[in-house]
């Protein structure tokens, strides 16, 4: 057998996978499907680096186990290909965005093609071709005849430098675009919203039951941000006006002592009639709300303010309360006005920054510590486990076990109304850029919108523009484009020139590639009920209250409008971590670190690239890339592709070999199964280890182990299968009696205290077992804490590792 070229290997294997359509997913309704998908990629002129590749690597070995287990499976590939930096590199060059869209998307398929990753190319698409982006804008035809979308005049972000209005949800908490970095500004503009709002209370109770990770739930409650409160009524003194304030934390309404309102609120300047410094006023007011973001959810660090002048008459008792400006009020949120008290710490911080009374009503159990909150040293806000001071008839309970009674005993007396408010915003789509879905609107001669008929769809992109912003949209300047709309809606009619949010294009990509060639609809009803929801769903964190909150808006307008027939797109979803570059920093042009996965590729082969992504560390974890690393998986690999001289095609498995073979399936198999690929890759090696010991290695001992390791390195399984006149697609079957044969369970000391234990075959070699320790999780975290000085193997006892710290 020759020696192990991974050049030869993966360019035949790759060529033989493409023209025998390997993984053309089978229009078989009556087998068990999975889908399978990664987040839908930006195809960006860099083309792909290695940080990528963990995630593709990750769906493809589960894509490849799932179709060995019996599975018909869909995994598929598109591109989100509208977006800015085509449209800026158009601008910079000249270049239109079409083609250098369609070359990055060439690149990153050439590249994807170099890495054996096994997606169905039949049913590929991007956002930016007509016959996709014709169902966009049917979609939302469909929404606005629904009253899912409307216009409307409202101050929205405004990007100063990619000079397009933003979506609440891209901008940062600093306040920054989360594309350009910039400083946002706020505009006053007509803008096309869809009406999330509508679906607020579904979105956060789907979240419950799905397999997600919990951070990315908790992400999306935060940001829809339910809250049952408290509304309270009361005079604004020496005028005719009365307030509504809003409590989310109400428990302790009996210590308020003011009033804030948001600086950009539209009942302020009517607040400030008849006062002498309104103007004054008003101007101080505007210069704090520029400073802020609209996003920041109430998170503004540095709380700024300015008396009104104006009280309000408490209705609880608490006599005037003076009316501040905050910078911590947001206008959209609650009624934009609250009641603040030492019981929240930044209405504590105001309070205190501006010499405002404050009242105790909520103190900790322990009396030691009720000394600083009483006397106004520090504040205290556990709405849960604090005592309450008042009212006397709630004195001396916990906050948290009374909170619906205080609702009644309020409501009753007619003190306050419970209302449920929402963070959440309506999400705005329009964009005053060039490439993006055109926004399927024309207004007629009296300037009434109407949507684009179906026969009319897709209303195509005009290319006679000029791409660069002026602060309006670029569509505006194409004379095609005008004389298109009245040449088919008459005379003065015009086109809306905005065009949509790249978000809505993705938002519904994942019903498309059930039936990606459908023409006559986005997807038909029959392939839709067999393939959806996704089964698994991976990618990105950073789209957890951007693309997954607005695919699941879309999924349950679809359901309610009789498309399709269930209420969440994706059931399994999992993150993969950051790779960084070799200098632990993130790989990025500036710093000159990116790690292309092309050089690796040609160095060490597509196998050792997948092999090692998966064994750095567990999937959702962040790690540095090392190139020196790889070559140890590399050599994995050659000690696998001469193990296979030693085949002995009648020899027996003995038992310690048996045993371990089973554990190992069985430990593969799970692994694969919850994600955890680096474990499940430290297992074959294991197995692999334990194979090299022997003299032959029965066929019977090496065709599983090749049939574990094809989802990892699938050219070097397929080709050591084929020499050896077998095949690696289907999945080895688990014998826990097999497995349990000779076991024995031993306790693994770090220093003489024991730590773990691990099951092993009775009469598994010293070395072997060592590993076995060393790869146990709970070890390996030991021994990355010191140098390992020495190890003890008592067979089928004990191992004990001597650290030196």
């Amino acid at each position: 057998m020759n020696k192990y070229d991974h050049k030869k290997i993966e360019k035949k294997w790759q060529q033989k996978w493409a023209e025998a359509g390997s993984f053309k997913t089978a229009d078989d309704s009556t087998k068990e499907k999975q889908y399978i998908l990664d987040m839908f990629p930006y195809p960006s002129g860099a083309g792909l680096h290695v940080g990528h590749v963990e995630g593709y690597t990750a769906t493809d070995i589960y894509s490849r186990y799932k179709r060995a287990k019996g599975y018909n499976v869909l995994h598929p590939m598109g591109w989100d290909a509208f977006g800015l930096p085509a449209e800026n590199y158009a601008i910079k060059t000249g270049t239109p965005p079409q083609r250098t869209t369609d070359e990055s998307i060439a690149n990153f398929k050439k590249q994807i093609s170099h890495l054996g990753l096994s997606y169905d190319w039949s049913r590929e698409f991007g956002t930016h071709n007509p016959e996709y982006y014709k169902w966009t804008q049917w979609l939302f035809a469909k929404f606005f005849e629904k009253g899912l979308v409307y216009k409307k005049k409202a101050l929205v972000n405004w990007d100063p430098v990619d000079q397009t209005v933003l979506a609440n949800e891209q901008v940062l908490a600093d306040g920054t675009a989360e594309r350009s970095g910039a400083k946002v500004e706020k505009k006053e503009l007509e803008q096309w919203f869809f009406k999330i709002t509508d679906y607020a209370d579904e979105l956060v109770d789907g979240l419950e039951p799905l397999d997600w990770p919990e951070s990315t739930k908790i992400n999306q409650r935060n940001w829809i941000g339910r809250s049952e409160g408290l509304i309270f009524t009361s005079p604004v003194k020496n005028t005719a006006l009365t307030i509504d304030t809003f409590s989310a934390h109400f428990e302790a309404y009996c210590a308020d002592t003011f009033v804030v309102i948001a600086p950009d609120h539209p009942f302020l300047p009517t607040l400030l009639d008849g006062l002498p410094d309104k103007e004054k006023i008003l101007a101080q007011a505007k210069n704090i709300a520029d400073k802020r973001s609209l996003t920041e959810r109430g998170e503004v660090q540095e709380v700024e303010g300015i008396f009104t002048g104006r009280y309000t008459v408490d209705p609880v008792g608490n006599g005037e309360l003076p009316i501040w400006i905050a910078s911590y009020a947001l206008a959209e949120y609650g009624t934009g006005i609250v009641k603040c008290s030492a019981h929240d710490e930044r209405d504590f911080a105001f309070a205190k920054k501006y010499t405002i009374p404050l009242k105790v009503v909520l103190v900790p159990e322990d009396p030691a510590e009720q000394v600083a909150v009483k006397s106004f040293e520090r504040c205290y806000a556990d709405m849960k486990n604090g005592i309450l001071l008042e009212p006397p008839t709630f004195a001396g309970k916990k906050a948290g076990d009374v909170r619906s009674e205080i609702i009644a005993y309020v409501s009753e007396r007619e003190i306050a109304k419970a209302k449920t408010t929402y963070r959440l915003r309506d999400w705005l789509i329009s964009r005053q850029r060039y490439w993006g879905a055109p926004i399927p609107i024309v207004y007629d001669p009296e300037g009434k919108a109407h949507a684009v008929p179906e026969e009319h769809l897709p209303w195509l992109l005009p290319t006679d523009v000029e791409y660069l912003p002026k602060g309006t949209s670029p569509l505006g300047t194409s004379k095609e484009l005008f004389e298109r709309t009245e040449k088919i809606f008459g005379k003065g009619w015009k086109p809306e020139v905005d065009t949509m949010d790249t978000f809505a294009c993705s938002s519904w990509y994942f019903l498309r590639f059930a039936d990606p060639h459908n023409t006559k609809e986005f997807a038909s009803k029959k392939a839709m009920h067999y393939w959806l929801p996704v089964d698994l769903y991976l990618g990105g964190a950073e789209h957890t209250v951007l693309h997954l909150l607005y695919a699941r808006f879309f999924t349950k307008v679809l359901r309610d409008m009789g498309y399709i027939s269930f209420s969440e797109p994706f059931l399994k979803l999992r993150h993969q971590g950051i790779v960084l570059a070799e200098d632990s920093r993130k790989m990025s042009k500036r710093w000159g670190n990116v790690i292309n996965p092309d050089d690796m590729v040609e160095r060490f082969g597509a196998d050792s690239v997948r092999l090692y992504e998966m064994f750095m560390g567990p999937l959702e974890a962040m790690k540095p890339w090392n190139t020196n690393n790889i070559m140890g998986v590399r050599r994995f690999l050659e000690h696998i592709w001469a193990l296979a001289q030693t085949i002995k095609e009648d020899g027996g498995v003995e038992s310690a070999t048996e045993a371990l073979l089973y554990q190992t399936i069985e430990k593969v198999t799970k692994d694969i199964e919850a994600l955890k690929l680096n474990t499940a890759v430290s297992a074959l090696m294991i197995y692999s280890n334990h194979l090299r010991t022997l003299k032959v290695v029965p066929t019977l001992a090496y065709k599983p182990f090749l049939q574990l390791l094809a989802p990892f390195a699938p050219h070097i399984a397929c080709e050591l299968a084929e020499q050896l006149g077998f095949t690696v697609d289907t999945w080895p079957v688990f014998d826990p009696l097999k497995a349990a044969s000779s076991m024995v369970t031993i306790a693994v000391q770090i220093n003489g205290k024991a730590r773990a234990t691990i099951k092993i075959p009775v009469d598994m070699p010293e070395q072997e077992a060592l590993q076995q320790a060393r790869s146990n999780p709970a070890i390996a975290d030991w021994l990355t804490k010191g140098k390992e000085g020495k190890a003890v193997y008592v067979p089928g006892r004990i191992i004990n590792f001597v650290l030196n710290t």
